[in-house]
This record gives structure tokens, C-alpha cells and sequence, in this order.
């Protein structure tokens, strides 16, 4: 396959998942995983879960800069760029439009019964995809237990990015200790560019402003897509920018449209200046993510050929996995409220499990049908 035709693949697949990814960064990757490794074998499901290792040690959005990770080892860093902006698209055009209807209309078109479909469904992916990774993760009986705690501590509020480096050094100087392994290991320095630049000057062009504080937050958001909203009631709600009521309203939108929910970004943006500031958020949110991935992709086989290094990603892809699990669980407690989510969630296992050769995304749009028939009885 040459290299344009490796880009149009790529453009293709991550638009379909752009346009057909609700549920989070959990379902996310799962569907990514459905669609790179076990479909178009792009990588090994042991080089991928490196990626997801890797990924969550830097900031932003985990599984945007899943994708962006996905196009670099297709094609490049013509594919990094292209993935990413493939996957974002549908979630930010989605967003501004309902953005100018909301303003325009103060109102919000009534998907709720399709999205409360779509919820139960996507957790026979995500258990699907946790147990194919999982089988590949668990290398050991002490990985096997590592993973065990690390579910009981991010399941009792144990923050994620703290999990993982835990899980990762606790690894890694375990086996390190049990090889007795001599020699220093190389280091791996990622740079973290945080801009502080718009805290400190005034900038009078309002969308200028809109991109330095996006862009600020973009550099130093850890963890789970929703940790955004306490950095975004920090930077706006308490600075006078925006009502608090209005960033509730945002946080709605992340809820009901595809892809990464940091479009909401982009909702905010045009609440705060139309469509030049639904731009400006946008860019600026998502930026950081396309120049940490181009920077770390390329050291990940390195940290691979050191030993302690190896040792540190089996252990993180292991705590990975752990809280993939422990956000399943909660996702569960928090979805499978009556007989209709529950029902639309044995079906969707059913299909999942049973029926692997159909594409999880015919999974997600018989979820949203049946939410739909089940609100009207």
C-alpha cells in the first residue's frame, strides 16, 4: 500500500470511530483496538498496549492521543496528524452545531433516549476489549496481583495517573530487584510545556485569550477526560469568564455527542465568542496532545530495549488495564439502573462474545435504537 493510500486509510477508519465513539475514553480505545489490532492488525495488541501505557504518562486526552499514536506507526507523522484531526472533526463540528443551536434556541435537541441506549451497550465492548488486553497484559501471577490491587485502589478513589506511575514503579523495581540486574537505566525525558503565558499577560484579541487559556489547560491536563471541568471552572468560573450554569451546559454536551470529550472545548468557545472562539478553544485544547505524541512515539521502542524500562511498562500496562476495569465497574453501577439498560447490556455481551466478527459499531447503533423503543413504552 503506498503512502497516500495509508492516509486516506487512515482518515477513514478514525472519522468512522470520530463519528461513531460515545462513551469515553474506555470506549474509545476499545473500539480502537477492535478496529486496529484484531481487524486491520495494524500492530501487535502487545505494541498497543505499550501505546496505552505510554499515553497515559503525558497529558491530554488518552485515548485522542491513542489515535494520533495509531496513525504514527500506520504512516508516519503524516499519519499522527492525520488520525488525530480525522478523530476530532466529528465530535467538534457536532459540538459547534449544537453549540449555535443552544445559544440561538437556549434549548437542546432531545437525543437523551438514544444516548441512554448507547451506554449499557458500550460496556460489552469495553469488557471485550479489557479481556483480550488483559490476557496480554498479565504476563505473571505477580503482574496478576499488581493489576488486582491497583482495581481495588482506583475502585476506592485512588486517582488514575497516580495508579499507574505506582503501578509502574512498584513493577519495575520488583523485577528489577529479582534480576538483579546491573547497569544504570537510560533515561526518557518528555518535555511538558506548560504555558502560563495567559495568566500573566493581558491579551486583548478575546479569541487570542480563548486559545492561550485552552492551550494552558491542554498542557497539564492529567487523567480522565472530565478532570477538565475542575481545571475549566478554575481558568473561566472563577476568573468571571463564563457562568457556572453555562459550564454545566457544556459539560452536557461531552455527554451527548461522539468522539473526545474535550470538544466541549468547543461548545464553550462559541459560548464565550462565537465561532472564532469555538476555534480558538478547539486548537488550543488539542494542540499540546498532537506535540506530545510526535515527541514520545518514537522513544517508545527505546524505553523497550532498556530493561528497567521494560519492566516499568509491563507493570503500567498492567495498571492500565486495572483501571479500565476498576471505570468499567463504576460505569456499570451507574448505567444498569432498570430492566431496559440492563437487557440492551446482555444483548450487546451476547454479540460482542458471540458474534465476534461484527463490527462493534453495529453494537453502539442497536444500543441506541433500542433506547429509543424502550423510552416510547
Amino acid at each position: 500500500m503506498t503512502h497516500t493510500a495509508k492516509l486516506k486509510e487512515i482518515a477513514y477508519v478514525f472519522l468512522k470511530l470520530g463519528c461513531f465513539a460515545f462513551g469515553g475514553p474506555a470506549v474509545h480505545i476499545a473500539l480502537m483496538e477492535d478496529e486496529i489490532v484484531t481487524r486491520r492488525k495494524w500492530m501487535t495488541r502487545e505494541h498497543f498496549l505499550d501505546l496505552i501505557g505510554a499515553t497515559n504518562l503525558i497529558p491530554g486526552p488518552n485515548s485522542t492521543e491513542m489515535t494520533m499514536h495509531c496513525g504514527h506507526e500506520r504512516a508516519g507523522a503524516k499519519g499522527l496528524f492525520v488520525a488525530g484531526i480525522s478523530f476530532i472533526l466529528p465530535a467538534t463540528i457536532i459540538t459547534g452545531i449544537l453549540a449555535y443551536l443552544f445559544v440561538t434556541y437556549g434549548s437542546l435537541p432531545q437525543i437523551q433516549p438514544f444516548v441512554k441506549g448507547i451506554q449499557p451497550a458500550v460496556l460489552a465492548i469495553i469488557a471485550s476489549a479489557i479481556l483480550k488486553l488483559g490476557m496480554k497484559a498479565v504476563k505473571s501471577w505477580v503482574l496478576g496481583v499488581l493489576g488486582g490491587l491497583l482495581l481495588i485502589a482506583t475502585y476506592f478513589g485512588v486517582n488514575e495517573v497516580l495508579a499507574l506511575l505506582l503501578g509502574g514503579i512498584l513493577g519495575a523495581c520488583y523485577f528489577y530487584l529479582k534480576a538483579k540486574t546491573t547497569g544504570t537505566a537510560r533515561s526518557v525525558i518528555v518535555p511538558f510545556g506548560i504555558l502560563w503565558l495567559s495568566s500573566q499577560v493581558t491579551i486583548k484579541a478575546s479569541s487570542m485569550k480563548i486559545f492561550w487559556i485552552f492551550l494552558k489547560v491542554g498542557s497539564i491536563l492529567y487523567g480522565s477526560g472530565y478532570v477538565l471541568f475542575a481545571y475549566l471552572d478554575a481558568e473561566l468560573v472563577a476568573k468571571g469568564l463564563l457562568l457556572r450554569s453555562e459550564l454545566i451546559d457544556a459539560i452536557g454536551m461531552g455527554q451527548l455527542t461522539p468522539g473526545p470529550i474535550l470538544s466541549t472545548a468547543t461548545f464553550i468557545g462559541y459560548q464565550m465568542n462565537g465561532v472564532s472562539g469555538a476555534i480558538a478553544a478547539t486548537a488550543g485544547i488539542f494542540l499540546p496532545s498532537f506535540l506530545f505524541v510526535w515527541i514520545l512515539n518514537p522513544l517508545i521502542p527505546k524505553m523497550r530495549s532498556s530493561k528497567i524500562l521494560q519492566y516499568f511498562l509491563d507493570s503500567v500496562n498492567v495498571a492500565a488495564v486495572a483501571v479500565m476495569l476498576a471505570v468499567l465497574i463504576k460505569m456499570s453501577h451507574d448505567t444498569l439502573i432498570d430492566g431496559s439498560s440492563i437487557l440492551i447490556a446482555l444483548l450487546s455481551a451476547v454479540i460482542v462474545f458471540r458474534f465476534k466478527k461484527v463490527s462493534v459499531l453495529w453494537v453502539i447503533l442497536l444500543g441506541s435504537i433500542l433506547g429509543y423503543v424502550f423510552s416510547l413504552i
